[in-house]
């Protein structure tokens, strides 16, 4: 496949947005801070191609009057801390044509298409200040058909703030009003009050990754990796709760959920795959959304980051002997901490730290010092709950969407399926000489319970 003329232009609020310096939350600047990738595919549109161009870029200046975050720009400040800048710079939209018909894509892997239709982000020859927050790429097809990727900066919106501008974009060029105003102050969050308390308690998930015992991380980092879709029938994801069900105690008040039979196994597999030492540390990173476990719930739609990152620690031998309700459980107490007060000390061990940069996963102004959180580890995000499909701008909703590149080793999202029967899709990244070894075993061990 070849991607061509290639065209560039910046859209920005249709009116005068209010020009402010927005202070972020804790959890808006540290985790991921990089762009969050993501792709829609539609068929063909019964309208002129230059007029579903302009359509789309008037919608999108329009809707950046409500979510004029988008069009601002990031800025470094004390103590290794983000600033956002309400400047109006504008969302980067790119044009572009493919040489074949979207048909033609069901031969190749994510990884072979998707960095080219869904537009990247050079962290490392453009300043911080300059890096718009929203990037995004229309390609055409030969065939009528075209793609939408988007290219969201997740210090500006989590999972459910970035499909909220989705959606309500999608609305607005449909000709249709705004449904919901995003919720914008991030006080609500403490965003730039000194901490409540000076007590300093530890949260294991800022500390350095689990490494591997007979290899240097530096070597880890530079093994190719490559991305799969595994699908999960309805009966499948059925047959993984009732296996992690089967040692639940009656203490539990409810079973373990799909997200944490399917972790588990995602763990577990990983482990085998690897080919782990007994001893060898691993952990699972994952995030857990805070809106409704806040006191009180956060406002509706509010916009920006209320996730915290956790972590769940074992050693391989432990996690690949014991049952999957027992990996499981594990990832069922982490869980069970988060609450208003978990995570208020969050927020306020980050305040206390004189230098945030180092609870970054990148740091866009020197470079990727992140910590490298592959093997022996897996992260495994939840879209389950995300209203990720039915974005309808106008030409029929999409035929396909999906996370777009991932190219960390370890990385898994799990979504739902589009047709609502009860299937799962988890979307991996891993290193390519592990890859065949964890869909065999995936697949296998399903079976075999």
């Amino acid at each position: 496949m070849r991607v061509f003329n290639k065209s560039y232009c910046m859209v920005k609020p249709s009116d005068q947005t209010r020009s402010t310096k927005l202070a972020l939350s804790e959890l808006d600047q540290t985790g991921v801070i990089t762009h969050v990738p993501t792709i829609y595919f539609y068929k063909h549109s019964p309208e002129d191609w230059l007029t579903v161009l302009q359509t789309l870029k008037t919608s999108l200046s329009s809707i950046l009057l409500h979510f004029f975050p988008l069009a601002g720009r990031l800025s470094l400040i004390d103590g290794g801390r983000l600033e956002l800048n309400c400047n109006a710079a504008g969302a980067q939209f790119v044009e572009a044509y493919a040489d074949i018909k979207l048909l033609d894509l069901d031969t190749l892997l994510p990884s072979q298409v998707y960095h080219q239709l869904i537009p990247s982000i050079d962290y490392q020859n453009i300043t911080l200040e300059e890096i718009p927050l929203l990037v995004l790429q229309v390609t055409r097809f030969t065939c009528g058909g075209f793609t939408l990727g988007l290219n969201i900066s997740h210090v500006v919106a989590d999972g459910q703030s970035a499909l909220h501008f989705v959606s309500e974009w999608a609305r607005v060029c449909r000709g249709e009003p705004l449904e919901t105003p995003p919720y914008i102050d991030r006080k609500i969050l403490r965003a730039g009050d000194p901490p409540r308390t000076l007590e300093m308690i530890h949260h294991e998930q800022f500390d350095p990754p689990p490494i591997l015992i007979d290899q240097s991380d530096e070597k880890e980092r530079e093994r190719a990796t490559t991305v799969t879709m595994l699908k999960l029938t309805a009966t499948q994801v059925e047959t993984l709760k009732i296996k992690a069900n089967e040692s639940t105690t009656s203490e539990m008040s409810r079973g373990f959920t799909r997200y944490e039979a399917i972790s588990a196994h995602i763990w577990r597999t990983s482990c085998k795959a690897r080919n782990h030492k007994p001893e060898q540390p691993t952990a699972l990173a994952f995030c857990v959304d805070v809106r409704t476990k806040m006191r009180p719930p956060l406002p509706q739609k509010y916009f920006g980051n209320a996730i915290v990152n956790m972590i769940v620690t074992g050693c391989s031998g432990e996690i690949i002997s014991n049952p999957l309700g027992y990996v499981s459980s594990k990832i069922r107490d982490v869980i069970n901490k988060v609450d208003d007060e978990y995570v208020n000390s969050v927020i306020d061990f980050l305040k206390n730290q004189e230098e945030l940069s180092m609870f970054r996963e990148l740091i866009p102004t020197s470079g990727n010092e992140e910590h490298f959180y592959g093997n022996p580890n897996v992260g495994v995000i939840s879209w389950l709950s995300l209203p990720i499909y039915g974005a309808d701008f106008g030409w029929g909703k999409e035929i396909h969407m999906s996370p777009g590149t991932h190219e960390s080793d370890g990385d898994s999202v799990i979504l739902h399926g589009k047709d609502g029967d009860g299937s799962v899709v988890v979307a991996l990244c891993l290193q390519v000489r592990h890859m065949e070894e964890f869909k065999k075993l995936f697949y296998h061990d399903i079976d075999m319970i």
